[in-house]
Parts: C-alpha cells; structure tokens; sequence
C-alpha cells in the first residue's frame, strides 16, 4: 500500500504490476487526477462533475491578465505536486498576482508551477470525502475535514494539514449519497473513459455549497492528517480491502465503520511550513493515556534508549476516539499538552466547533 504521492506519481504501482507483486494504489496514468490539476479540471469539466468556474495557463502574462479582471477572492493554483501548499486563496488581487509569480516566475515549487489554474473561490462548508475503488464497484469511507493553514482561525500559509476530525458535523446521509452520485463515482467513471481505469482510494476536496457539493479537487491516496482519523474509524479488516480492490472484487466486500468521533491534532516544529530546525527531543509519549494513538511522522530514534528526536516539519499527529466529536476533542487535547519538543506548535482550535 502506497502513501504519498509522489511514488504514486512516480509509477511505482506499473513497475510492482510489471514484475507480479500486488500493491494497493492508482497507476502512473491514474494519478493525473491528481498530479496535474489542470487534467483534473479539464476531466471536471468534460464529465459535468460540480466544481468551480476556472482557467489553465502556461504563460505568466496570461495568467496575469486574466487575474487582472477576476473579482475576489481569487484561487491559484499550482498544476504539479506540491506537498500540499501549491494552493493560494487570495483575497485580493495584488495577493493573487503575487501567488501567481512566485508559482510561475520565482519557480517556487519547481516544474510544478509550469501551469496553473486559476479558479473561483467556492463559499460554503470544506470536507474531505474518500472511496474505494477496484475501477468498478465505488465504496464511500466516513468522511473529514481537515485543516491547511498553520495557525488558528485558518490564518497562515497552507500546509500538509495541522488536523482534522470526522465525522463532520454537517454531514448526512442525504449528502452522502450526493456526493457519490454527482462527484466520486463519476469520477471514477470518467477515468475509465478516458483509459485511465482507477483503482485505489479517490480522495474529493469539497465544498458544500449553497448549490450543493462541488469539487475542488481530487487527491489519488488515502490523506493526510485525514487519515488518521478516518481509518482508526474501520471495522472492517483494512487487508481484506485492499486485497478485494487489487483483485477486482469489491462488491463482494461489506465495509462497516464505527459510530465514534476522531480528532486528531498536529505537532509542528518551529517555523513549519517554513525553514526549521530538527533534532530535539520529544518528551512525555508515555504519560499519554492508554486508548491515545500517536503516529509519528517527523521523528527518529535519538542515540539514548528509547530516545525520540524530532525530524521533520510536522512531527506527530495525536489521536483520540470519543462518542463526540466534542468527547474526542477534549480528550486530544488533554494529552497533547503533555508531550513537549523545542519549538513546538499546534492549532488550538481542531475541530471547535458547535455539533448539531
């Protein structure tokens, strides 16, 4: 089973089917609905999947123009992989210009900028919806929401994500089943059609909106931090899954979730998603409580026993499960406080919010 993206981007599914081993993840033709966004809003477009009013360029004086004559808020958008941070929501348009610039002229995030997307900022409720998928038979998982920019209140750069929580509170079986018929399982129609078959998890970036769900765009993995909270949430083997998704027979597959809430916040180092400095050491991962998951992403083994020293940008994701998304707040939260690196930061505000 493959994480990130960029092996994924990378073909490393082909190159593991080429040889007979099976692995779980869409091939190097799939991924393009999330790799390019430009082929992702072009697929949108061509399948009528709800998403919003947008345009691609190659050219920075284009795109320039065009920006010139949008109303704010305005979304720009990086085509290629960008660790998640590829995305702006200008709220004016010398910020816009200034996003645009450093994607295409200061080459901010390399190749990646060669193109850009320049879209409507969509209002409404943002979530994160997943599904399996063998190519055929489309699966929902419980759904998130998640949190890009650094610091409380969604200020800040975007980042790889510094939370998320599921279920959202919003959601219902009505809009669930919306959202399969009108974005994920036409999605996956769609790569059928254009001979790109998918197989794996399809991840939708939504927004609810006044007129509905709308796609902001598609992500070829299971995500992350969204992740952690949804998968601590199945009750069905995770094995039997993946293997009924590589062999073309989901259908034969029930799928059951619990009922629980997860939240899960995210520990940064110091200056992430900025410059940072590494190599602390973590402190109090054993005075959590018992039922408290902890998953380790920036971290590695120092030279002292049991010794954890910090590694990367975001850190540590800290889990807890609650009959309520309030429960399971109050709770993350609690152990959180207790686990201590140099430069340490967090949002404080995952999943506030008033359950209805």
């Amino acid at each position: 089973m493959v994480g990130p993206e960029v092996p994924l981007a990378d073909g490393i599914v082909d190159h593991f089917q080429g040889i007979g081993i099976p692995i779980f993840g869409p091939t190097k033709a799939a991924i393009q609905i999330e790799s390019s966004k430009v082929f992702a809003k072009e697929l949108m477009q061509k399948y009528g999947i709800p998403c919003a009013r947008s345009a691609s360029f190659s050219v920075f004086n284009e795109a320039k123009e065009y920006i010139q004559h949008q109303k704010p808020p305005v979304v720009v958008k990086a085509d290629g992989l960008a660790a998640g941070k590829g995305v702006t929501v200008a709220d004016s348009l010398p910020q816009a210009l200034e996003a645009l610039s450093r994607i295409m002229e200061a080459s901010a995030f390399g190749a990646a900028g060669d193109r850009v997307v320049i879209e409507e900022c969509l209002l409404g409720k943002e979530m994160s919806s997943f599904a399996f998928t063998d190519g055929n038979t489309v699966i929902p998982m419980v759904p998130a929401c998640d949190y890009k920019p650094v610091f409380d209140g969604d200020q800040g750069p975007n980042t790889g994500g510094m939370g998320s929580y599921s279920p959202p509170y919003f959601y219902s079986p009505a809009l669930a089943k919306t959202v399969l018929e009108t974005i994920l399982a036409p999605a996956v129609r769609a790569m059928n059609k254009e001979s790109r078959p998918y197989k794996g998890v399809i991840y939708g970036g939504l927004m609810i909106t006044a007129e509905g769900p709308k796609a902001l765009e598609f992500n070829a993995r299971f995500g992350d931090p969204e992740s952690q909270v949804t998968l601590p949430r199945l009750k069905t083997d995770l094995v039997d899954i993946l293997l009924a998704v590589i062999n073309g027979s989901l259908d034969r597959i029930k799928v059951e979730w619990s009922e629980d809430a997860c939240v899960g916040v995210v520990m940064a180092s110091g200056g992430y998603p900025g410059s940072y400095k590494t190599g602390f050491p973590i402190t109090g991962l054993g005075n959590l409580d018992k039922d408290i998951v902890v998953f380790q992403a920036g971290t590695k083994l120092g030279s002292e026993p049991e010794q954890v020293l910090t590694s990367g940008g975001r850190v540590l994701t800290v889990v807890a499960i609650g009959k309520t998304i309030t429960e399971a707040r109050e709770k993350v939260y609690s152990n959180v406080s207790r686990i201590h690196f140099e430069g340490c930061h967090y949002r404080k505000d995952i999943a506030k919010i008033k359950e209805s």
